[in-house]
């Protein structure tokens, strides 16, 4: 057989296909679980940074500043190596879960904690600027209604701001899913790592005993197309929901 038979011969095995789509599974999963605690942390350093500016918040101003301005200027990479080499596990992820070795479930572990680092700076300007599109008005509104501070924010200000900032909110949770293939920088076990290991033993799978140019093509062709699913997927999905709340 020619070369490209050979390379999508590699992806007519069953074997192969179902370590693509566990890898898979667990890229979801890594993303979900940042983007969900992402959102929790930067609605906090977002509501911190722009509202604890009096002189007894300093402290947290600052905190918050600091962490934003430190995470969003340096690469996600760096903090995926150090979350690798210094982040402590719990107890929960030291012995086999899911079908994982205990070594891969301290990874998953440990590559949430970097992607959630990372993306609550990013995900925090964001809000931020949807703070400041919220009319002040809206604070006294509140007020007058028997609101309190925390009441304002969760149930009057934060709603708003999410809403002028969906957009942009989208695109940075499809970043969040494509930046999970820097994990496969430290062996982790999302997709693109499970697609470089095939891609390394592609002459054992595609009958020719070496690798080739097409397998290059195939593989990572394959997890371009799988990555282009998932995004289009979810900004599909969003603008269902706006469409559907008649926010565009």
């Amino acid at each position: 057989m020619d070369e490209w038979s050979a390379s999508f011969h590699i992806l007519s095995m069953g074997p192969i296909w179902a370590y693509i789509i566990k890898g898979t599974v667990f890229t979801l999963v890594i993303s979900v679980t940042a983007i969900a605690l992402s959102l929790v942390f930067s609605s906090v350093l977002a509501l911190v940074r722009n509202y604890a500016t009096v002189p007894q918040y300093k402290p947290l101003y600052l905190a918050a500043v600091w962490y934003i301005e430190i995470f969003r200027n340096t690469p996600l990479l760096l903090w995926i190596f150090i979350a690798t080499v210094f982040c402590p596990v719990p107890d929960a992820f030291g012995h086999p879960l899911f079908g994982l070795t205990s070594v891969e479930t301290k990874m998953l572990f440990k590559a949430a904690v970097a992607l959630t680092l990372f993306e609550t700076a990013c995900i925090a300007e964001i809000i931020r600027g949807g703070l400041n599109a919220v009319p002040k008005g809206q604070f006294e509104t509140a007020y007058t209604q028997g609101f309190g501070v925390v009441g304002t924010m969760y149930h009057i200000i934060l709603p708003q701001a999410f809403r002028h900032v969906v957009p942009t909110l989208l695109s940075q949770i499809i970043t969040t899913v494509k930046d999970s293939s820097f994990l496969a920088n430290v062996a982790t076990i999302e997709l693109m790592s499970r697609v470089r290991k095939i891609m390394s033993t592609a002459g054992m799978y595609n009958g020719t005993g070496t690798i080739n140019v097409s397998d290059v093509f195939v593989l990572y062709g394959t997890a371009a197309a799988i990555y282009f699913v998932i995004d289009f997927s979810l900004s599909l999905l969003v603008r269902h929901i706006q469409k559907k709340r008649g926010t565009i």
